[in-house]
C-alpha cells in the first residue's frame, strides 16, 4: 500500500533572514502609503501586481520568470509576494513584503494563492499595459471581482517622481556607467571586436557595482558598443565586427542596480574623424546643450521637443531624427518598466516637476553612403530642480575627448 504526502497549493517558505535591500523600510511605506491613496482614488479594494517594474517598486523584489507569473498583492493591510517554487526562499528574502509561494502541482495554484490575500468580490486594480487577455481571464475566474480598475497610469505617474533615496541611487548609477565609458575608450583601437569592448566596459561596471553594494544582487548590466553601419540604430546587438580606422562608435553603457537603470551614451571615432562626419557631429552635440538647457521645472516634454526640432530644421537636419530626445530613469531596463509618460516627443505633455529624472539624447542618424553616414547619439541624466537640473553625468562628449584608438 503506498501512501501520499499532500501537496499544498501554495504555502510560506520564509528561509533564513531578510537580506538588506536597495532602500530603507521607510522608503517602502511611505510608497505604499502613496498606492494605497491612489488606489483608493481610483476605487481599487486590491491591487494584483504582475510586472516586473511595479512589483520591485513596492516590494524591492525583482522577479526571474523563465516563463511562470509572478505577482504582488497590496490591500489596505497586507502587501505580498507571490513567486514560484521553484525560487524558494530568495523572493521572501529580497523583498520588504510577506511572501507567498506557490505550487506547480496543478494548473493555476498562482491565482489561488492570489485569492487567499484578496478575497472574492473585490474591486481589483491591475496594470493594463501588461496583464495579458489570457490571465486577466483567470483574475476573472479566480476573484470574481466586482469590477476591476486599470492602476498602470497612476502607478506611472508615482514611479515618475522621484525620492531623495531613489535619486541617491540614480547618481550611483550614473558614476558606474562613467566608469564603463571610461574602460571603453581604454579598450578602442583599431583591430578588436565590437565584443571586446563591449565586455571591457560590461566587467568595469560590474566590478565598480559590487565596490559600491556589497550586499546587492547583480544581474542585467549590459554594453551596446556599435561601429560603422552597426551604429544606425540605438538599440542595435554587438556583433564581432572589427573596428578600423576612422570608424564612427557608438559608446552605451547600461550598469543595473537594484532593478534601477542608468545610461551613457556617446559617439567616439576610431583614431580620426572625417569633415562631413565633424559637421554632423558638431550640431549633434549642439542639439544636446540646447536640449539641456530647456530642461526645467514648468517646461512641457512637448515644448522641449518642438524647440530642439526648430534647432535641427534650422540646420536642414530634421530628416535625420529617428526617435524622441529623452525619457524617465528608474525601476526600469530593456525589457521592463518604460515611464511613458515621461518623454521627449511631440504627444507628451507632462509638465516637469523638481525630482524627476530625464535624459537628453538627441540621436541623427546618415544613411550608409551618404556623407557622414552612421549614428549620432549623445546622452547625459539629468535631475530636475527648483532652479533647473543637475547633469549628473560626468563622461565628457564631443570630439574633443572621443576620437580615440
Amino acid at each position: 500500500m503506498t501512501t501520499t504526502t499532500p501537496r499544498p497549493d501554495f504555502y510560506r517558505y520564509h528561509n533564513g533572514v531578510k537580506a538588506p535591500l536597495p532602500f530603507a523600510e521607510a522608503e517602502y511605506e511611505a510608497r505604499l502609503t502613496e498606492l494605497r491613496e491612489r488606489m483608493d482614488a481610483a476605487g481599487a479594494t486590491a491591487a494584483v501586481f504582475t510586472s516586473m517594474h511595479n512589483i520591485a517598486y513596492y516590494s524591492g523584489f525583482l522577479y526571474c520568470s523563465f516563463g511562470r507569473p509572478y505577482g504582488l498583492v497590496v490591500t489596505e493591510t497586507e502587501c505580498v509576494t507571490i513567486s514560484a517554487g521553484i525560487d524558494a526562499g530568495q523572493p521572501w528574502r529580497r523583498s520588504f513584503a510577506d511572501n507567498i509561494t506557490y505550487t506547480d502541482w496543478q494548473r493555476d495554484n498562482y491565482w489561488r494563492a492570489i485569492l487567499s490575500v484578496t478575497g472574492p468580490g473585490k474591486v481589483i486594480g491591475y496594470e493594463g499595459d501588461h496583464l495579458t487577455l489570457m490571465q486577466r481571464d483567470k483574475m476573472e475566474d479566480f476573484l470574481k471581482p466586482a469590477t476591476m480598475v486599470d492602476l498602470f497610469e497612476t502607478t506611472m505617474r508615482q514611479r515618475m517622481n522621484k525620492s531623495e533615496a531613489e535619486i541617491a541611487l540614480i547618481r550611483h548609477g550614473a558614476n558606474v556607467a562613467d566608469v564603463g565609458g571610461y574602460a571603453i575608450r581604454d579598450a578602442v583601437k583599431a583591430g578588436v571586436r565590437e565584443i571586446d569592448v563591449a565586455m571591457a566596459g560590461r566587467d568595469a561596471m560590474e566590478a565598480e557595482i559590487a565596490k559600491r553594494f556589497p550586499d546587492a544582487e547583480y544581474r542585467d548590466t549590459w554594453v551596446w558598443f556599435q561601429s560603422g553601419i552597426n551604429t544606425d540604430g540605438a538599440h542595435n546587438p554587438v556583433t564581432g565586427r572589427v573596428l578600423e580606422r576612422g570608424d564612427i562608435l557608438s559608446l552605451n553603457t547600461f550598469p543595473m542596480i537594484s532593478a534601477y537603470y542608468t545610461a551613457l551614451e556617446r559617439t567616439m571615432f576610431v583614431q580620426e574623424v572625417d569633415p562631413a562626419s565633424l559637421k554632423v557631429w558638431e550640431a549633434n552635440v549642439a542639439a544636446h546643450e540646447y536640449g539641456m538647457s530647456l530642461l526645467k521645472p514648468g517646461v512641457s516634454c512637448s515644448e522641449v521637443t518642438h524647440k530642439i526640432n526648430e534647432f535641427f530644421e534650422e540646420r536642414d537636419l530634421l530628416q535625420y531624427r529617428t526617435f524622441g530626445y529623452g525619457h524617465s530613469f528608474g525601476v526600469l531596463s530593456h525589457f521592463y518598466g518604460r515611464e511613458a509618460g515621461l518623454e521627449l516627443r511631440e504627444d507628451i505633455d507632462t509638465v516637469l516637476e523638481p525630482g524627476m529624472v530625464i535624459s537628453m539624447e538627441p540621436m541623427l542618424t546618415i544613411a550608409n553612403g551618404e556623407p557622414g553616414a552612421g549614428g549620432y547619439r549623445e546622452h547625459d541624466i539629468l535631475v530636475i530642480n527648483d532652479d533647473g537640473n543637475e547633469n549628473i553625468t560626468g563622461y565628457p562628449y564631443g570630439p574633443e575627448f572621443n576620437v580615440v584608438g
